[in-house]
């Protein structure tokens, strides 16, 4: 089996298949640290080359997510050979071999830690920025790619097109959020750009902003207010002041754009005030009813 020809049909099938340009460099590049670690050729791989493979990349000292990723490409290299180009050999990567992960709380920033973030942002753009990760759950990439022709400030919403997995959603402006939006539109540098968010300064003023350069901005806002935020943490932010103040969580999770309902419910446990308010209505109840009883013997 010539190898770079399987490879090569397979970049094709991701292609056909929508995958985005992200996923595809990634799992091409997982793929090619693993062609090139083989001693072996491809049709011969077994569940024991697997594991080898996993103790060379512990052996690296990857993070257990990093060898999931790897994994997860080498399972659909797998399943293109087996199911596409009609390879007859057991599948090599079970379930059992992905790494167990920690799972920890999302970081969220508290509600008195959100004035004091937003005080010291004085740029209109960064301000509407990340207003929009605060109150609209936008990821740092989804603010990037935003267009012009995304917004219905009439409405008070904007879509969202091609976010993580690819999928479109709406989401809402809530008034401060709108705000924002316009106060940076009166400074916005004069541009043919469709991007919303432009560098304002230097050799690159009226291009659209980069990801990275929406991070250094954060970089620099978190170091002046003091605290330890980056732009991911307002989403989270937003997620939980939501379910704080009992907003359904199919709900936040239709706004976040999750496909799994299970990936909302980690806010729950850092939704403290909702659990703490749950909890008090319950115990008074559960006290009303033992008063009652008790009256009645």
């Amino acid at each position: 089996m010539a190898i770079i020809d399987v490879i090569i049909n397979y970049r094709r099938f991701l292609k056909r298949r929508n995958y985005s340009g992200y996923t595809l460099r990634n799992y091409m590049n997982t793929l090619k640290h693993f062609v090139l670690w083989l001693d072996v050729p491809i049709e011969q791989v077994n569940h024991k080359t697997i594991l080898s493979f996993i103790d060379h990349l512990l052996d690296k000292r990857l993070h257990p997510k990093t060898i999931n990723c790897y994994l997860d490409s080498i399972r659909s290299f797998f399943n293109y050979l087996i199911n596409e180009e009609h390879v007859l050999i057991p599948h090599p990567v079970k379930r059992g071999y992905i790494l167990r992960l920690p799972q920890p709380l999302p970081r969220h920033l508290r509600d008195e830690e959100v004035p004091t973030f937003l005080a010291v942002v004085a740029s209109p753009r960064d301000r509407a920025m990340f207003m929009l990760m605060l109150r609209c759950g936008l990821r740092v990439e989804e603010v990037a790619k935003l267009t012009l022709a995304a917004l219905d400030m009439r409405r008070s919403q904007l879509f969202v097109y091609e976010g993580k997995g690819l999928k479109d959603r709406v989401v809402y402006l809530s008034n401060d959020a709108a705000h924002a939006l316009i106060e940076y539109f009166k400074v916005r540098p004069p541009s043919r750009a469709k991007r919303v968010f432009l560098v304002s300064k230097g050799r690159f003023k009226g291009n659209p902003i980069s990801v990275r350069g929406i991070q250094k901005r954060m970089e620099q806002y978190a170091k002046n207010a003091g605290l330890k935020v980056c732009c991911h943490q307002l989403r989270h932010t937003m997620a939980t002041q939501l379910l704080n103040a009992d907003a359904d969580l199919v709900t936040v999770q239709d706004l976040l754009g999750h496909t799994r309902i299970k990936t909302t419910q980690r806010y729950c446990r850092v939704s403290n005030l909702k659990v703490q308010r749950d909890y008090f209505k319950a115990m008074n109840v559960i006290q009303q009813r033992r008063g009652g009883d008790a009256v009645m013997t």
